[in-house]
């Protein structure tokens, strides 16, 4: 998905010869803490929240003041994880999104950046959780995929965890199935290391545990 298929246009920008409290209150009236500042089409930077409160004259125009904040913006065709990035490295509430030409085209949410995200893991969708934790030279989710189908399921959604200085890995599998025992039973199985499991099961019937121990015993 590129940037552009995120922009929403219920949040206005504001220019340069608005005045503090006017930017004060739309950031409230939206519950962010950045807009940008343009001025017809053109992206002149975005106003953080921090850099209007030291202010002591709530009539000065935003114009007048500094931006802290550095290129924080992404193109219409960066692809969402660009966006994602953007959203975490510099802590917005909201991302510009500019034209090839960098006018100004609208801005993306963090809201529908959250939106966005619970679609592509499939938080919605009925299911059990995976997760395991793996060796990176051993990260074959074609292999992870023969596992989970072979219990007639499928994998909703993936995402992998890396930890800095190490070579494990953290592979979290979203499935179409609530009752993964099975699925579970054939990871432990193949001597995957599976660190949690979740489901919207009301009870645990005890079979992965009863199968670890099944394990253990077999390697005594």
């Amino acid at each position: 998905m590129y940037a552009s298929e995120l922009i929403i246009d219920s949040i206005p920008p504001v220019h340069t010869s608005d005045t503090i409290q006017r930017v004060l209150d739309r950031m409230v009236e939206f519950r962010v803490r950045h807009l940008p500042i343009v001025n017809e089409e053109q992206f002149l930077g975005l106003l953080a929240e921090s850099d209007i409160l030291p202010e002591a004259d709530a009539q000065t125009q935003v114009g007048a003041l500094g931006l802290s904040l550095i290129n924080p913006y992404v193109r219409e065709d960066q692809h969402v994880y660009d966006v994602i990035r953007l959203f975490y490295e510099q802590q917005l509430s909201v991302v510009p999104v500019l034209d090839i030409k960098k006018n100004y085209l609208g801005l993306i949410p963090i809201n529908r950046m959250n939106e966005y995200f619970a679609t592509i893991t499939a938080v919605s969708q009925p299911g059990g959780i995976i997760i395991l934790d793996i060796n990176n030279k051993n990260n074959s989710l074609a292999h992870m995929s023969q596992i989970v189908e072979s219990d007639n399921a499928q994998i909703l959604s993936s995402y992998v965890r890396t930890f800095p200085d190490s070579t494990r890995m953290e592979v979290t599998l979203k499935v179409n199935k609530t009752d993964i025992s099975n699925i579970v039973a054939t990871f432990l199985r193949y001597e995957y290391d599976v660190k949690a499991t979740f489901n919207n099961s009301e009870h645990e019937d005890g079979s992965m545990d009863r199968y670890a121990a099944l394990m253990n015993y077999l390697n005594l």
